[in-house]
């Protein structure tokens, strides 16, 4: 099963990338890593905002974190233009995380992202990670997702 049939089958679509909405690149290729630019948790219905801890429980935003990984997946693909059947392995990714300052569960707002990806890729998707919590983040998203991800020749 390729990766696109896996997204498929977890009830969930490839989107079509979101253009940079400020002075950046999605993706820059070095070799064979790709560095793929912070990714928020934007699709059909709209952005995903607010802050852990004030108004979005942990639920919600690992289903925002869902979407980001989406995300991360179709810049790989047409950003790149790199078939995800291509990714050799996901090596990291960053995860930030809006809330609070009492709020404590960044991990498990990050498993949304990094559970989504270890089914779509299984071994390929097993990544290093780092979930951080932040005041605020652009345009007001609960969460946004950067990623580091070689591929083969």
């Amino acid at each position: 099963m390729t990766p696109e049939e896996k997204i498929i089958e977890l009830g969930f679509q490839l989107p079509a990338p979101v253009a940079p909405l400020a002075s950046y690149v999605p993706v820059q290729r070095t070799g064979n890593l790709l560095h793929i630019s912070g990714q928020l948790p934007m699709d059909a219905e709209g952005l995903r905002k607010g802050r852990l801890g004030d108004n979005v429980g942990v639920e919600q935003a690992q289903q925002a974190a869902q979407i980001c990984a989406l995300n991360i997946l179709g810049q790989i693909k047409s950003s790149a233009g790199v078939d995800l059947s291509n990714i050799k392995q996901v090596i990291k990714l960053g995860v930030f995380v809006a809330c609070t300052d009492d709020f404590n569960e960044h991990h498990l707002v990050a498993n949304g992202a990094s559970d989504l990806i270890g089914q779509v890729l299984g071994d390929k998707g097993k990544h290093a990670r780092a979930a951080v919590g932040v005041p605020s983040l652009p345009l007001g998203a609960v969460v946004e997702i950067e990623a580091i991800v070689e591929i083969a020749d």
